[in-house]
């Protein structure tokens, strides 16, 4: 390693007294509750043979996902609440780094596979199993992680080599972008692969979504309201969950780039780790009270249909 520094300090961090314990309880209850709901749904899933279908499948990586990072945040978390030197070690620093990215970009690739499952099952209800075959299905999901693991460890390799001129990082955790600015060698090739890593991750699978939902309108525009009805109770929670996901990571971007020094700190703080605590806190509950909701107005417009008919949806 090429670096000039061992360790990074968060500077984000401030002393906050005995309130660190409240902060830690308040924490590991995040943390514990975010363990307990995502691996009760994998665990149901894997489980029920009835729910092996696509959707499930997909949300299940989803889950997956979302376990793998808070892992990589939460424990690193609470350590540091607990600390009285906030110090991170430059290799535990590129670890959370990966993890946390790898998160990112499997989480929006996944809701991106997503709005596509969404837009067969819609337009396409009797082929629906023909089209989204679970060998399609697992390719997807090995290829949405492997293409992320990937692209991280570009990424991850191109920072390590570099020479630090500093080690302060204005941050609660470390970011990509705030370890390349300390560099002090030249940065003309991550920037660029932070270019190219933004078309990657961003443009790239907003193309299946914008695809997909303008499908979805054109067949609800000149569908029947009972049609309507079943795509808007299909695609709401979808939705949901991607624009709370769309708009954390946003504002990710914005706080690494821009001065938000006016912006109070406590809100601050939410917002720069609202992308990876409330995704996997509300995802679960998206997906329970859509599916019930779901199979509910399903059973309701068409009571008639057999069971693997109400499976497709």
């Amino acid at each position: 390693m090429l670096n000039s520094t061992s360790y990074f300090i968060l500077g984000a961090f401030v002393d906050v007294g005995t309130l660190r314990y409240f902060y830690f309880i308040i924490t590991a209850m995040l943390y514990i509750l975010i363990v307990i709901t995502n691996t009760s749904l994998i665990v149901v899933i894997c489980m029920n043979r009835s729910l092996h279908e696509p959707m499930y499948l997909f949300l299940c990586s989803l889950f997956v996902n979302e376990l793998y990072g808070s892992t990589g945040l939460f424990p690193f978390l609470l350590v540091q609440i607990l600390s009285d030197i906030h110090t991170v070690s430059a290799s535990l620093c590129f670890l959370q780094i990966f993890c946390l990215y790898t998160y990112a970009n499997v989480e929006f690739c996944n809701l991106a596979i997503m709005s596509y499952d969404r837009y067969l099952a819609i337009c396409y209800p009797l082929q629906y199993h023909t089209r989204m075959t679970t060998n399609k299905v697992l390719t997807f999901i090995v290829v949405i992680w492997l293409y992320s693991f990937v692209k991280c460890l570009i990424t991850l390799s191109l920072n390590i080599r570099l020479t630090m001129c500093g080690n302060v990082i204005n941050s609660l955790v470390c970011r990509n972008y705030l370890i390349v600015m300390l560099a002090c060698s030249d940065i003309q090739v991550n920037n660029i692969n932070g270019l190219i890593g933004v078309v990657l991750s961003i443009f790239v699978p907003l193309l299946p979504i914008c695809f997909s939902y303008m499908k979805i309108l054109k067949i609800c525009f000149s569908s029947s309201k009972q049609t309507r009805k079943k795509a808007v109770s299909t695609c709401t929670p979808h939705l949901a969950s991607l624009l709370n996901f769309s708009f954390g990571c946003l504002f990710e971007i914005i706080q690494s780039r821009f001065d938000m020094t006016s912006v109070p700190s406590v809100l601050l703080i939410i917002l720069s780790l609202y992308f990876v605590i409330i995704q996997p806190l509300l995802n679960p509950v998206f997906v329970i009270c859509t599916v019930r909701k779901h199979l509910s107005l399903y059973n309701e417009i068409c009571p008639l249909l057999s069971t693997e008919d109400t499976r497709t949806m």
